[in-house]
């Protein structure tokens, strides 16, 4: 890790230079459109399903869509690995100006690509390799912007600097959000469904253009120029950056001690607290976006407040406090979540305890991500029932055939195995009429009630979203810069970039169906959280221990 102290390039008190502007404000919006890009798939996953995965029943629809969205996370890490390698050879500049293009024309081309319906099977095959395009080309913009923008800023704000550039991935889901609700709004629901999707995708070309206009016209980061007439650039920025220990042991603590945490609270605040709201506790879609849209407005400027303020104290103390507050807080908020949004399900949950008395030994382990697993024992079809229906229950061990108890009633599960379909099917409908009859009956809505907008309710609701996302900001506000200055400027696009998208793409990408089946599997609807509090603890120890702080280091340093 470089550790000279550098001297500032000017007063770094001064006011913002009108190039300082122009980098901050050309790398953060082209940031912005790549995560809007992104995005748009993830928002519109259930009606892509329908297009390109026509041929399945309307549940692996959707579980074949999402698995489309994470093979773009699943391949960041790698985009790091190839676009790094090409930053720290021959620029930031025409790498992540490769990156965008890479971004912006898969999304064009999804706006465009014919559905099953048209082509067959060709249309998900070319609609799984563009998600990959699309993961690669992240995996090589976040690193880029990010050391182009902290190799432009003076000594003392580059905390403040990158802080832009960590606001572009909420406002680019901001901005998703707000063109799909806009287009939807615009030609009715029945027509996006139909076609209007594809306009979100469509429009994306003219954010491309204007993306790459702005990015040709700049210079290359100082830092890497000073490098090159030195003759110091890495030949083998790879084998430099994880070929040695030096700078592998450096590579594995910004994981384990910093992007790890950070990436489980960031999809805490903004993704899993939505399906927490519309699966969990059965608030309308619109509802729930408008709540975490409010939350994310407030919010963002956060990211702003703690970049700069990483600047005078550090940027350790911030991005270890967020993952502790984090991690002693989330039980408490999210229960605080239910007795707002849904009221009526707090209550019925208190009053009527739920629990599955069964054999473990016929109980399977309820992750289920391909949608091809089937269910057959009493045990699995009782806590399938009560997972769809979004119940917490408590399992205790028995012999016989599974039961479900309701307060005072009790409901006898049954095997499928051996059955005739007809049989198996009327026995289901059967069993899950009894349970909802049931659930119903003990007080168990089937949906939360509508939450007035601005009510004293939906205040509410936004005033926990909004501290999810400040935790959000205060470990996310500062990382940039904190790992751009763990690493020399020879490898510093490659050795940053790796551990950044293996964090967010992989531990924190794999939040939500992770933490789904956690609670399928204890059926606690708060034992998700597990996941976000034990990694985010890990974090902070690790990152207590063993990472130097770094906001005084010399970036300009290339060994």
């Amino acid at each position: 890790m470089a550790t000279a102290v550098a001297k500032p390039a000017r007063n770094p008190a001064g006011p913002m230079t009108r190039e300082e502007r122009k980098v901050i404000f050309a790398s953060s919006l082209g940031t912005v459109f790549e995560w809007y890009d992104f995005y748009l798939y993830g928002t519109l996953a259930a009606i892509i399903g329908k297009q390109f995965f026509s041929n399945l029943d309307p549940a692996s629809q959707v579980i074949f869509s999402l698995l489309a969205f994470a093979a773009g996370f699943i391949v960041r890490p790698f985009g790091a690995l190839v676009f790094g390698r090409l930053g720290d050879m021959i620029g930031r500049k025409y790498t992540f100006l490769v990156t965008i293009l890479i971004m912006g024309l898969s999304t064009f081309i999804v706006g465009v690509l014919p559905t099953y319906a048209s082509i067959g099977v060709a249309a998900p095959v070319i609609l799984i390799g563009l998600r990959l395009l699309q993961g690669l080309a992240l995996g090589g913009e976040y690193g880029g912007a990010a050391t182009y923008v902290a190799e432009h800023a003076p000594h003392g704000k580059r905390g403040a600097f990158t802080s832009w550039i960590q606001t572009t991935a909420t406002l680019g889901l901001f901005l998703s959000l707000l063109v799909i609700l806009g287009t939807r709004t615009w030609i009715g629901e029945e027509a996006f469904a139909d076609w209007g999707w594809r306009i979100p995708f469509l429009v994306s070309i003219l954010l491309l253009a204007v993306s790459v206009w702005i990015r040709l016209s700049m210079n290359e980061s100082p830092a890497f120029k000073k490098m090159k007439e030195e003759g110091k650039t890495s030949k083998a920025p790879l084998t430099e950056s994880f070929g040695q220990w030096k700078n592998l042991k450096i590579v594995i603590l910004a994981l384990v001690g910093l992007t790890m945490g950070q990436a489980v609270v960031w999809y805490t605040g903004q993704f899993y607290a939505l399906f927490f709201l519309t699966g969990a506790l059965k608030v309308d879609g619109p509802t729930a976006n408008v709540l975490i849209a409010a939350a994310l407005l407030i919010g963002t400027p956060f990211f702003i407040v703690f970049g700069t303020l990483s600047d005078k104290i550090g940027r350790k103390p911030i991005i270890m406090a967020g993952c502790l507050i984090a991690a002693l807080t989330y039980f408490p908020l999210f229960k605080a979540l239910t007795e707002a949004a849904n009221p009526e399900l707090a209550a019925a949950q208190k009053s009527a305890k739920v629990t599955v008395t069964a054999d473990p030994s016929e109980c399977s382990f309820q992750f289920n991500p391909t949608g091809v697993a089937k269910f057959t024992s009493s045990c699995d079809i009782a806590k399938q029932v009560l997972a769809a229906g979004s119940v917490s229950y408590e399992n205790v061990a028995g012999t016989g055939p599974a039961k479900i108890v309701i307060g005072d009633k009790t409901i006898e599960s049954f095997t499928s195995k051996g059955l005739p379909a007809d049989e198996a099917k009327a026995k289901d409908a059967a069993f899950k009429k009894d349970v909802a009859a049931a659930l119903k009956e003990h007080g168990y809505p089937a949906k939360a009630k509508p939450i007035p907008f601005m009510s004293g309710q939906w205040w509410t609701l936004v005033s926990i979203l909004t501290l999810l996302v400040i935790y959000v900001t205060m470990v996310y506000g500062p990382i940039a810069a904190m790992l751009v200055e763990m690493f020399p400027t020879r490898i510093r696009y490659t050795s940053m970039s790796l551990p950044y998208h293996i964090g967010n793409g992989w531990f924190g990408g794999l939040l939500p169906a992770t933490g789904l089946a956690i609670v399928a599997q204890t059926g606690n609807m708060y034992n998700g959280l597990w996941y976000p509090i034990v990694f985010a603890s890990i974090t902070f120890v690790v990152g207590m221990l063993f990472v130097k702080e770094t906001k005084d280091v010399d970036i300009y340093a290339s060994d």
